[in-house]
Protein backbone atom coordinates (compact mmCIF):
# COMPACT_ATOMS: atom_id res chain seq x y z
CA UNK A 1 0.00 0.00 0.00
CA UNK A 2 1.34 3.16 -1.18
CA UNK A 3 2.03 5.57 1.72
CA UNK A 4 0.35 9.42 0.61
CA UNK A 5 3.35 12.13 1.71
CA UNK A 6 2.96 14.01 4.35
CA UNK A 7 3.28 17.60 3.55
CA UNK A 8 4.03 20.50 6.17
CA UNK A 9 4.00 24.00 6.59
CA UNK A 10 7.76 25.36 5.92
CA UNK A 11 8.85 28.61 5.51
CA UNK A 12 11.36 30.16 4.18
CA UNK A 13 13.98 30.76 1.18
CA UNK A 14 16.60 28.16 -0.32
CA UNK A 15 19.28 29.13 -2.75
CA UNK A 16 19.94 26.41 -4.80
CA UNK A 17 22.98 25.64 -7.25
CA UNK A 18 20.07 24.24 -9.73
CA UNK A 19 22.06 21.43 -12.05
CA UNK A 20 22.74 21.13 -15.78
CA UNK A 21 18.78 19.49 -17.34
CA UNK A 22 16.50 20.08 -15.07
CA UNK A 23 13.59 22.86 -15.52
CA UNK A 24 13.32 25.33 -12.65
CA UNK A 25 9.72 23.28 -11.76
CA UNK A 26 11.86 20.12 -11.49
CA UNK A 27 14.42 21.80 -9.39
CA UNK A 28 11.70 22.95 -7.15
CA UNK A 29 9.41 19.91 -6.88
CA UNK A 30 13.05 17.73 -5.96
CA UNK A 31 13.71 20.21 -3.43
CA UNK A 32 9.74 20.87 -2.45
CA UNK A 33 9.68 17.32 -1.35
CA UNK A 34 12.89 16.74 0.43
CA UNK A 35 11.91 19.24 2.48
CA UNK A 36 8.26 17.92 2.64
CA UNK A 37 6.90 21.72 2.09
CA UNK A 38 3.38 21.81 1.68
CA UNK A 39 3.29 25.38 -0.83
CA UNK A 40 6.58 26.40 -2.95
CA UNK A 41 7.55 28.21 -5.69
CA UNK A 42 10.32 29.89 -7.55
CA UNK A 43 11.22 33.30 -8.46
CA UNK A 44 11.77 32.91 -12.46
CA UNK A 45 13.04 30.28 -14.46
CA UNK A 46 16.37 29.43 -15.22
CA UNK A 47 16.58 26.85 -18.75
CA UNK A 48 17.49 23.69 -18.55
CA UNK A 49 20.85 24.22 -20.23
CA UNK A 50 21.39 26.72 -17.41
CA UNK A 51 23.17 26.15 -14.03
CA UNK A 52 23.80 28.07 -11.04
CA UNK A 53 21.80 30.21 -8.93
CA UNK A 54 17.41 29.75 -8.61
CA UNK A 55 15.89 30.95 -5.49
CA UNK A 56 12.91 29.00 -3.97
CA UNK A 57 10.22 29.72 -1.49
CA UNK A 58 8.21 27.92 0.62
CA UNK A 59 5.25 28.54 2.82
CA UNK A 60 4.71 32.23 3.39
CA UNK A 61 7.86 33.25 1.59
CA UNK A 62 6.30 32.68 -1.95
CA UNK A 63 4.31 35.45 -1.03
CA UNK A 64 7.52 37.69 -2.18
CA UNK A 65 8.51 35.35 -5.10
CA UNK A 66 7.53 38.02 -7.97
CA UNK A 67 9.73 41.05 -5.94
CA UNK A 68 13.18 38.84 -7.47
CA UNK A 69 11.64 39.40 -11.01
CA UNK A 70 12.64 42.56 -11.62
CA UNK A 71 15.90 42.06 -10.11
CA UNK A 72 19.37 42.39 -12.12
CA UNK A 73 20.86 39.31 -12.59
CA UNK A 74 24.62 38.06 -13.21
CA UNK A 75 25.64 35.18 -15.76
CA UNK A 76 29.02 33.37 -16.49
CA UNK A 77 28.48 32.43 -20.25
CA UNK A 78 30.32 30.59 -22.75
CA UNK A 79 30.24 31.32 -25.97
CA UNK A 80 31.06 29.13 -28.95
CA UNK A 81 32.02 31.47 -31.89
CA UNK A 82 31.99 30.44 -35.42
CA UNK A 83 28.48 28.20 -35.22
CA UNK A 84 24.83 29.81 -35.14
CA UNK A 85 22.50 27.59 -34.55
CA UNK A 86 18.34 27.86 -34.86
CA UNK A 87 18.02 28.29 -30.99
CA UNK A 88 21.27 30.42 -30.59
CA UNK A 89 21.93 27.86 -27.77
CA UNK A 90 24.04 24.45 -27.91
CA UNK A 91 20.28 22.75 -27.73
CA UNK A 92 19.83 24.11 -31.58
CA UNK A 93 20.36 22.88 -35.31
CA UNK A 94 23.49 24.10 -36.53
CA UNK A 95 22.55 27.27 -38.99
CA UNK A 96 25.68 27.98 -40.45
CA UNK A 97 29.62 28.04 -39.72
CA UNK A 98 32.09 30.25 -40.35
CA UNK A 99 35.99 30.16 -39.84
CA UNK A 100 37.05 32.00 -36.61
CA UNK A 101 39.64 34.78 -36.78
CA UNK A 102 39.46 36.46 -33.90
CA UNK A 103 41.53 37.75 -31.13
CA UNK A 104 41.26 38.61 -27.76
CA UNK A 105 41.97 42.52 -28.48
CA UNK A 106 38.96 42.00 -31.10
CA UNK A 107 36.42 40.56 -28.63
CA UNK A 108 37.75 43.62 -26.38
CA UNK A 109 36.82 46.25 -29.01
CA UNK A 110 33.46 45.11 -29.34
CA UNK A 111 32.17 44.38 -25.88
CA UNK A 112 31.45 48.16 -24.98
CA UNK A 113 28.80 48.48 -27.91
CA UNK A 114 26.66 45.80 -25.72
CA UNK A 115 26.79 47.41 -22.81
CA UNK A 116 24.82 50.61 -21.36
CA UNK A 117 21.16 50.66 -22.73
CA UNK A 118 20.47 48.94 -25.82
CA UNK A 119 18.21 47.50 -27.59
CA UNK A 120 17.62 43.70 -27.94
CA UNK A 121 15.22 41.46 -30.37
CA UNK A 122 13.66 38.43 -28.32
CA UNK A 123 14.87 35.23 -29.94
CA UNK A 124 11.64 33.05 -31.77
CA UNK A 125 12.54 30.03 -28.88
CA UNK A 126 11.62 31.71 -26.20
CA UNK A 127 7.99 31.59 -23.53
CA UNK A 128 7.01 34.86 -24.96
CA UNK A 129 3.47 34.72 -26.42
CA UNK A 130 2.06 35.82 -29.70
CA UNK A 131 -2.39 35.26 -29.66
CA UNK A 132 -1.99 32.96 -26.66
CA UNK A 133 0.90 30.19 -28.08
CA UNK A 134 4.36 30.63 -27.03
CA UNK A 135 6.84 31.98 -29.58
CA UNK A 136 8.62 28.38 -29.10
CA UNK A 137 5.85 26.11 -30.26
CA UNK A 138 5.43 28.84 -33.55
CA UNK A 139 9.06 28.31 -33.95
CA UNK A 140 8.56 23.95 -33.89
CA UNK A 141 6.42 24.36 -36.70
CA UNK A 142 8.65 26.33 -38.94
CA UNK A 143 7.10 29.54 -38.38
CA UNK A 144 8.81 33.04 -37.42
CA UNK A 145 6.83 36.15 -36.44
CA UNK A 146 7.72 39.73 -36.49
CA UNK A 147 8.69 40.70 -33.00
CA UNK A 148 9.67 44.03 -31.76
CA UNK A 149 12.81 44.96 -29.86
CA UNK A 150 12.76 45.50 -26.23
CA UNK A 151 15.04 47.80 -23.96
CA UNK A 152 17.31 46.25 -21.75
CA UNK A 153 20.42 47.17 -19.73
CA UNK A 154 23.45 45.37 -19.73
CA UNK A 155 25.44 47.07 -16.48
CA UNK A 156 28.97 44.97 -17.84
CA UNK A 157 30.49 42.54 -19.54
CA UNK A 158 33.93 41.41 -18.70
CA UNK A 159 35.82 38.39 -20.69
CA UNK A 160 37.06 36.03 -18.42
CA UNK A 161 38.82 33.32 -20.52
CA UNK A 162 39.49 33.58 -24.31
CA UNK A 163 40.36 30.35 -26.12
CA UNK A 164 40.31 31.02 -29.99
CA UNK A 165 37.18 29.90 -30.34
CA UNK A 166 35.77 30.00 -27.30
CA UNK A 167 34.88 33.11 -24.79
CA UNK A 168 33.90 32.96 -21.44
CA UNK A 169 32.06 35.99 -20.08
CA UNK A 170 30.58 38.07 -17.13
CA UNK A 171 27.30 39.75 -17.20
CA UNK A 172 25.59 41.68 -14.97
CA UNK A 173 22.15 42.41 -16.77
CA UNK A 174 19.01 44.04 -15.95
CA UNK A 175 15.56 42.01 -16.44
CA UNK A 176 14.39 40.30 -19.36
CA UNK A 177 18.05 39.87 -20.80
CA UNK A 178 18.07 36.81 -23.22
CA UNK A 179 22.08 35.91 -23.06
CA UNK A 180 22.04 33.56 -26.19
CA UNK A 181 21.09 36.49 -27.85
CA UNK A 182 23.99 38.84 -26.89
CA UNK A 183 25.91 35.68 -27.76
CA UNK A 184 24.68 35.66 -30.79
CA UNK A 185 25.31 39.64 -31.19
CA UNK A 186 28.28 39.88 -29.81
CA UNK A 187 29.77 36.72 -32.74
CA UNK A 188 28.17 39.04 -35.85
CA UNK A 189 29.52 41.46 -34.77
CA UNK A 190 32.89 39.65 -34.23
CA UNK A 191 32.14 38.65 -38.08
CA UNK A 192 32.20 34.77 -37.43
CA UNK A 193 28.82 34.21 -35.83
CA UNK A 194 28.35 32.53 -32.11
CA UNK A 195 26.10 30.58 -30.12
CA UNK A 196 25.48 30.17 -26.23
CA UNK A 197 27.55 27.19 -25.11
CA UNK A 198 27.21 27.23 -21.70
CA UNK A 199 25.59 29.45 -18.89
CA UNK A 200 25.86 29.72 -14.99
CA UNK A 201 23.52 31.95 -13.13
CA UNK A 202 25.94 33.79 -10.07
CA UNK A 203 23.60 36.30 -8.85
CA UNK A 204 20.17 37.74 -8.29
CA UNK A 205 19.53 40.68 -6.76
CA UNK A 206 21.61 40.78 -3.60
CA UNK A 207 21.58 36.97 -3.51
CA UNK A 208 25.15 34.78 -4.55
CA UNK A 209 26.10 31.44 -5.65
CA UNK A 210 28.19 31.37 -3.19
CA UNK A 211 25.63 30.59 -0.45
CA UNK A 212 23.82 28.13 -2.69
CA UNK A 213 23.28 24.23 -1.77
CA UNK A 214 23.04 21.21 -4.63
CA UNK A 215 20.16 18.98 -4.90
CA UNK A 216 23.06 16.24 -4.12
CA UNK A 217 24.11 17.65 -0.52
CA UNK A 218 20.45 18.15 0.45
CA UNK A 219 20.09 15.06 0.12
CA UNK A 220 22.54 14.30 2.23
CA UNK A 221 21.16 16.00 4.99
CA UNK A 222 18.58 14.97 7.75
CA UNK A 223 15.63 17.15 8.23
CA UNK A 224 17.76 19.10 11.15
CA UNK A 225 20.41 19.62 8.64
CA UNK A 226 18.09 20.95 5.82
CA UNK A 227 16.47 23.54 7.55
CA UNK A 228 19.23 24.91 8.41
CA UNK A 229 20.01 25.65 4.88
CA UNK A 230 16.91 27.90 4.63
CA UNK A 231 17.23 31.61 5.45
CA UNK A 232 14.45 33.67 6.34
CA UNK A 233 10.83 34.66 4.95
CA UNK A 234 12.46 38.43 4.29
CA UNK A 235 15.65 37.25 2.15
CA UNK A 236 14.19 38.86 -0.57
CA UNK A 237 13.46 41.89 0.67
CA UNK A 238 16.60 43.28 1.74
CA UNK A 239 16.57 45.87 -0.86
CA UNK A 240 13.64 47.29 0.77
CA UNK A 241 13.34 50.28 3.57
CA UNK A 242 12.35 48.71 7.80
CA UNK A 243 9.74 49.62 9.60
CA UNK A 244 8.72 48.76 12.88
CA UNK A 245 5.72 49.32 14.54
CA UNK A 246 3.95 48.23 17.97
CA UNK A 247 0.87 48.37 19.84
CA UNK A 248 -2.62 49.81 18.29
CA UNK A 249 -0.36 50.38 15.22
CA UNK A 250 1.15 47.06 14.39
CA UNK A 251 -2.51 45.50 15.35
CA UNK A 252 -3.85 47.77 12.26
CA UNK A 253 -1.64 46.68 9.91
CA UNK A 254 -1.86 42.98 10.14
CA UNK A 255 -5.65 43.34 10.17
CA UNK A 256 -4.95 45.52 6.42
CA UNK A 257 -5.38 48.68 7.59
CA UNK A 258 -2.91 51.99 6.68
CA UNK A 259 -1.11 53.32 9.37
CA UNK A 260 0.72 56.62 9.82
CA UNK A 261 3.79 56.15 7.34
CA UNK A 262 7.19 56.45 9.49
CA UNK A 263 9.05 59.72 9.08
CA UNK A 264 11.90 59.76 6.24
CA UNK A 265 10.38 56.40 4.93
CA UNK A 266 9.08 56.12 1.32
CA UNK A 267 7.68 53.37 -1.63
CA UNK A 268 7.82 49.86 -0.53
CA UNK A 269 9.02 49.14 3.19
CA UNK A 270 9.15 45.82 5.34
CA UNK A 271 7.08 46.14 8.75
CA UNK A 272 8.37 44.13 11.53
CA UNK A 273 6.86 43.44 15.18
CA UNK A 274 9.59 43.07 17.76
CA UNK A 275 11.75 41.34 15.10
CA UNK A 276 9.12 39.39 12.98
CA UNK A 277 8.13 40.12 9.96
CA UNK A 278 4.61 41.35 9.86
CA UNK A 279 4.20 42.20 5.96
CA UNK A 280 5.21 44.60 3.35
CA UNK A 281 3.27 48.05 2.88
CA UNK A 282 3.32 50.67 0.42
CA UNK A 283 3.64 54.69 1.13
CA UNK A 284 0.31 56.56 -0.17
CA UNK A 285 -0.02 60.31 -0.90
CA UNK A 286 -2.26 60.27 2.10
CA UNK A 287 0.82 60.07 4.36
CA UNK A 288 -0.24 56.46 5.27
CA UNK A 289 1.55 52.75 5.15
CA UNK A 290 -0.66 51.01 2.94
CA UNK A 291 0.00 46.85 3.61
CA UNK A 292 0.39 45.25 0.32
CA UNK A 293 1.13 41.58 1.68
CA UNK A 294 1.04 40.25 5.15
CA UNK A 295 2.38 37.23 6.32
CA UNK A 296 1.46 34.83 8.84
CA UNK A 297 4.43 33.20 10.97
CA UNK A 298 3.50 30.90 13.16
CA UNK A 299 7.16 29.58 14.46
Amino acid sequence: MQVRKAWKQVDGVLLLDKPLGLTSNDALQKARHLFSAAKGGHTGTLDPLATGLLPLCFGEATKFSADLLDADKTYEAEVRLGVCTDTGDAEGKVTATAAVDVSEDDVFQVLPQFTGVIRQVPPMHSALKRNGRPLYELARQGIGVERESRTIIIHSIDCLSFGGDSVTLRVECSKGTYIRVLAADIGQALGCGAHLAGLRRTRVGDLDLDAAVTLPQLEALDEVGRAGCLRPVDALLRSLAVATLQGEAAERFRHGNPVDLPAGLSGKIRVYVDGTLIGVGESAADGRLWPKRLVHLTH
